[in-house]
């Protein structure tokens, strides 16, 4: 049963940032960069921020990819590039994972990202949100990882498949083949560091903006979630 999540407030239990989009032009949601620097300049470029416009990454800007550092300095460094936790941010200060080339100003950076970024009317997570619970009853850990609330992993069930919202939420973590866009639920994970597209959503416009991966590692069997997946 699908039980629709309450809006957005300061009930829930897990760090949040809170944007005003009246304050913004353009708004922009980027799906998981993991490292490919070449991709995200490539991705900026078509989307050409202006002073006041917006991009708010779904997290794992890190890992698997070449240029991890590179994408923490060029996303820290702008004003107009913000992000959120994800799992493999977190396993960089959980000790499950390193990277030798970062430094402590890198590992300070990641400490201070939030796990979930709102707006009225959206929320933008790294995993997703279990749809039988309010928001309130999420810990942080269940919306940096979320995937199947019910399933295991990729063999799903997927929780975008039955939320209804709202708010709207927008993440990544679950690799798609294309994105997802539907009212409730939009899914930008599209496999950049596997050979697939780094994908952006235009808040404004609803439209998805996306440049071609080159590919840097090879994609497990199972993380693949179809179209109409």
């Amino acid at each position: 049963m699908t039980t629709a999540n309450s809006a957005f407030d300061d009930t829930v239990s897990f760090d949040h940032r809170h944007i005003d989009l009246e304050n913004r032009d353009d708004v922009y949601v980027v799906g998981d960069v993991h490292g490919c620097l070449d991709e995200l300049e490539a991705l900026l470029g078509t989307l050409d921020l202006g002073a006041n416009d917006l991009a708010v990454f779904v997290g794992d800007l890190v890992r698997k990819g070449p240029e991890s550092k590179a994408v923490l300095d060029r996303v820290r460094r702008s004003p107009r590039l913000v992000s959120v936790r994800g799992n493999n941010e977190r396993k960089l200060l959980e000790g499950d994972a390193s990277l030798p080339a970062l430094d402590a100003v890198d590992y300070q950076y990641i400490e201070s990202l939030p796990t979930a970024i709102s707006w009225d009317g959206g929320l933008v997570v790294h995993g997703g949100v279990d749809p039988s619970r309010p928001l309130s009853g999420h810990s942080g850990d269940d919306v940096l990882t979320m995937r199947s609330p019910d399933g295991d992993g990729y063999d799903g069930p997927f929780w975008f498949e039955t939320y209804e919202g709202p708010p709207r939420v927008f993440f990544g973590h679950t690799v798609l083949e294309e994105p997802i866009e539907r009212e409730w639920a939009v899914g930008l994970d599209t496999g950049c560091v596997y050979g697939g597209d780094l994908t952006a959503y235009d808040v404004r416009r609803d439209e998805l903006r996306s440049v071609s991966g080159t590919g840097h590692v090879e994609r497990p069997s199972e993380k693949f979630v179809a179209a109409d997946g």
